[in-house]
């Protein structure tokens, strides 16, 4: 694992005793000596403290607020102008032929935007942004800022110990607080399902801040297996598993996340890669959709899982995303792509897991209901 990055916390990690793994690049956790389902579990009850400085925190700057939302909106088919100061949005990156590049989190920060992308795509995002966005508006990655994630329904009184005020916080706001001198960018936000937050650290303080929260005996530390198993008892996508560059929002369930002004009818329809084909969805439809799926059997079924709609099929209507074990819900649950007329709750499926046919029932999602603050 000599060349893989690692994060500000790698050296924590270890004295918690983490196994590492590569992941996106780096050296990360993927689970503490607790083990990946009381791990799961704990953060359902309490509070779990996640490292995700991996990803990318970029800057967009410009003369002024419209030109850095108006120019950002070439790139995503979301409402970038009519975002309020303080306030986040979810999106994401698409293409030509109106599939998703990646998923994302965007900010306005006053006249500024910041922006989080996955780790695995963050080089080829910043291209892309600073291709399409210059030489107009300035993309600046910043490099010296670690990321964690404290989420579960204790993580308000957690983080309200270490810092003022958090709890008038709603849902995918932001703010910056500044905590025995450390300015911290926090948004109430998490890909967990719970409650939680987000919150950019400089580097040099990152360690200090963690250890401070896990002194809370309410916090544990998590690994990337229950980060996994959490987002998808959430029924939230993976990029590159659930969602990637041949799949379109109307296909992933995503269409949401898109708002009325930037489709058809609206002041600012279209104007992003892929919009006519996005658009000829949004009005008609996709031929697949992404659905949850609750195998009927204590049996996991994993990513690549093919679908098939009898016993007997022989060629596969569909496929497993995401799969797994739901501590929460104490069964198998999984996420995959059948054809929209396939695709209604409870219609009864076959998974072939090493060469055997098993039912499986098509569900809605989320599998665990959301518990963020409104």
């Amino acid at each position: 694992m000599s060349d893989l990055a690692v994060t500000p916390l790698y050296d924590l990690h270890l004295e918690l005793g983490a196994k590492m793994v590569p992941f996106a690049g780096y050296s990360m956790p993927v689970q503490y000596p607790l083990g990946v389902m009381k791990e799961h579990l704990h953060c359902r009850a309490d509070a779990g403290l996640f490292d995700v400085s991996h990803m990318g925190q970029v800057w967009v700057d410009g003369p002024d607020w419209d030109a850095v939302a108006l120019g950002f909106e070439r790139l995503v088919p979301q409402n970038v102008l009519g975002l309020a100061d303080g306030r986040q949005r979810y999106g994401f990156f698409t293409n030509d032929a109106g599939g998703i590049e990646d998923d994302l989190m965007f900010a306005r920060r006053g006249e500024r935007l910041f922006v989080v992308v996955n780790a695995a795509c963050k080089a080829e995002d910043i291209a892309r942004m600073i291709q399409a966005l210059g030489p107009s508006l300035t993309v600046t990655p910043v490099e010296d800022r670690a990321l964690i994630a404290v989420q579960g329904p204790a993580a308000e009184a957690v983080l309200a110990a270490q810092v003022p005020d958090i709890s008038t916080m709603k849902f995918m706001d932001v703010r910056n607080c500044t905590v025995d001198g450390v300015e911290l960018w926090i948004s109430r936000s998490g890909y967990t399902g719970e409650d939680g937050f987000e919150i950019s650290i400089p580097e040099a303080e990152a360690e200090r801040v963690c250890r401070a929260l896990l002194e809370d005996p309410r916090v544990q530390p998590i690994g990337l297996g229950a980060r996994d198993s959490l987002r998808l008892e959430a029924g939230l996508c993976l990029y590159g598993h659930d969602i990637d560059a041949g799949t379109s929002p109307v296909d992933a369930q995503l269409t949401w996340a898109i708002q009325a002004v930037r489709k058809t009818g609206g002041a600012r329809a279209g104007g992003f890669p892929g919009a006519a084909a996005i658009l000829d969805q949004l009005a008609h439809g996709s031929d697949r959709k992404r659905v949850g799926l609750l195998p009927q059997g204590r049996a996991p079924m994993r990513e690549a899982v093919p679908l098939f709609d009898s016993e007997t099929a022989t060629d596969p209507v569909g496929i497993v995303t995401s799969g797994g074990f739901g501590p929460t819900v104490q069964a198998p649950v999984a996420m995959g792509y059948v054809p929209t007329n396939l695709s209604a709750p409870d219609t009864e499926l076959w998974g072939e897991v090493r060469g055997k046919r098993l039912p499986v029932r098509v569900a809605s999602l989320p599998f665990v209901p959301a518990n963020f603050k409104r």
